[in-house]
This record gives structure tokens, sequence and C-alpha cells, in this order.
């Protein structure tokens, strides 16, 4: 049984001891891996992870976080990963388009728009502003290449499919792309579906429903009633570790468990769940293996 973890940081340091191990029980496990860029370095190690791997691809492009430095704690992760400190960075085309078009780069990302977490000593619209201007730039980047968008969205997805709206009408974005970590509303995920888009889910899909939401959460509620044809799944590794990992980093290798909770969500075999998903990723992403 094949799966392909479609977003993780194994590019991250938080894999700077053990890196290769983690790959390696990936791998072994029968799950692919594309690493996926926030910035400037990581973007170039998602490159050299790609290029020492067989199974491993990779994704560059510059997080909204990181175009104003800022700090910001997340007390559901990890002592390791909860403190989250960017540096402000420029967003730089000229050398993404270099690293994207190394022959394992299958997408532009993650990029997109967080109004989530922004920076406290800055007007919101300017940093909204910023924001936007810089998705422009990665769309400008993925239709030259044509290559398809891994899109962060956190509070802001009616202006995120303003965007994409804007840019399809005039026919571009032909290769569109995932809209991953999903967190939104069934009538949100309808809508990127309508334009072209998929839908990824990480970790966030096994946490138990809170006391006031029944037997199952709301997002639990959309993964049950999207087609499986338009989901991928994946772990956003370092962060987000499905039960029953909870409080540990998260790795490539525990996309497993993501799969096997939209199985029972879905009431179908885990192994339609990989097949299908994996199928997918491969379509989107243009993998041939």
């Amino acid at each position: 049984m094949t799966l392909m973890d479609t977003h993780c940081h194994i590019n991250f340091h938080a894999y700077k001891d053990d890196r290769e191990a983690v790959i390696r029980r990936s791998l072994d496990a029968g799950v692919f891996i594309i690493a996926v860029g926030t910035q400037k370095d990581t973007s170039r190690k998602a490159i050299e992870a790609a290029e020492a791997h067989e199974g491993v691809w990779a994704s560059v492009g510059e997080h909204p976080s990181h175009l104003h430095a800022q700090t910001f704690y997340d007390p559901d992760e990890t002592p390791e990963t909860a403190n989250v400190k960017t540096r402000q960075e420029t967003f730089d085309p000229p050398y993404y388009l270099e690293l994207a078009k190394h022959p394992k780069c299958v997408a532009i990302g993650e990029c997109g728009l967080d109004y989530f977490h922004l920076p406290e000593n800055l007007p919101r619209e300017e940093v909204v502003a910023k924001q936007k201007e810089v998705l422009r730039a990665h769309f400008d980047l993925a239709d030259t290449l044509g290559k398809p968008l891994i899109i962060h969205c956190r509070e802001a997805h009616a202006d995120q499919t303003k965007i994409i709206e804007e840019y399809v009408g005039i026919g571009k974005l032909a290769k569109r792309g995932v809209v991953h970590c999903f967190t939104g509303t069934f009538e949100e995920a309808l809508h990127y579906l309508d334009l072209g888009f998929l839908i990824s889910f990480t970790g966030i899909i096994t946490f138990p429903p809170r006391k006031n939401e029944g037997a199952i959460s709301p997002l639990q509620k959309v993964v049950r009633a999207l087609p499986l044809e338009k989901i991928m799944v994946e772990t956003d590794a370092p962060y987000l570790a499905p039960v029953p990992h909870r409080g540990e980093r998260n790795e490539p290798a525990y996309v497993a468990d993501v799969a096997r909770k939209i199985a029972e969500l879905k009431g179908i075999s885990m192994e339609e769940v990989a097949e299908i998903t994996t199928k997918n990723a491969e379509k989107l992403f243009g993998i041939v293996r």
C-alpha cells in the first residue's frame, strides 16, 4: 500500500539531527514525500532532499508569515514546535524561479493568506496588502512555469478565493493546485473544488470533537461529505501530529493515521483511501513513479 504525504517540512530545523532516519522510515513504510519550502533556505533544502532521495519531491515558495518578523505560540504543539519565530524576508521571484526549474520541483508554495497570525506592531491593512501582493507573485510564477500551487489559507478564504477567481477568470493557473491543511467549512471547500483545486487534510481530522460538537467535529463532517477523488492527505510535519501521536514531533510516516481516519469517516477501506489519494497527488503534481 502506497501513500503520499503531500505536505511536510522534513527540510526544517526540527529534523536537523535525524533527517535521514525520518525520510528512511517514511519510504520504508511506503510513504512518499513532498517537502515544502516556506522561505529561501527551506525551499533550497526541500530541493536538496528531493535530489538526494527517490520518492521525495519538492515545492518552493514563501509562507505569508515570513513576510514580516513575528513570534507566536501554539499551545497545542510540542515544546520543540510550539514557539514559532519568523524572520522577515522579501519575496525574490528570480531566486524561486531558478529553484523551481529543478525536475523534482512539482509545485509553487506554500503561499497564501494568513489573517490569524499577524504581527502586532504593524497595521493590519499594510500586512494584508503585502500578503496579497506576494500571493499574486507566486501565482504569476506558477503560471509561467505551468506548475500547480500549494496554498496556505487561515481565516482568509473569502479573499483567497477572490484572487483565485481573478486568475482563473483570465485563463491562468491551468494546473490549479491544492488548499493544504484545510480547516474551513463545507461551503468553502466546495468553492475551491468549483475553482478546480483539491483539498488536503492533516492530523487535525483525527482530533476528538469538542464537547459541544457531538459525535464528530465540523471538519470531520467536511471530510465525510467531500468526494475522495478531490482529497489528498498530508502531515504538515513537524506540526499537527495525529492521534495517537499527539504531543510528539510529527513525521511523514504518520500520514497513515490521517488516511485511516478518512477511511473510518467514509466507511471505506484504508486501501481505497491510499490508492485514490495517491493517484490524486500523482495527477496534480505530475509525478510518475
